[in-house]
């Protein structure tokens, strides 16, 4: 789950899971994997470094541990 902040001001949580795709115009919408877009105030690298945080999260160890191995 990644904190995001839409467009109303209002903080939102969403499930890494079910991003899609993300793109970056006048705002940033995301659209999940259910096809419903939400637009967000956050940019498309600060959205990367957040599902990657969360996902480093979820698995207990990065990607560059999981090549070392």
């Amino acid at each position: 789950m990644v904190r995001l902040t839409q467009i109303n001001g209002e903080e939102i949580v969403i499930n890494a899971e079910l991003i899609e795709t993300i793109e970056q115009a006048h705002d940033t919408i995301l659209t999940l994997t259910t096809t419903r877009k939400i637009r967000v105030k956050e940019g498309l690298d600060e959205i990367i470094e957040k599902v990657v945080e969360y996902r480093k999260r979820i698995s207990g160890s990065s990607l560059e541990d999981r090549l070392k191995a």
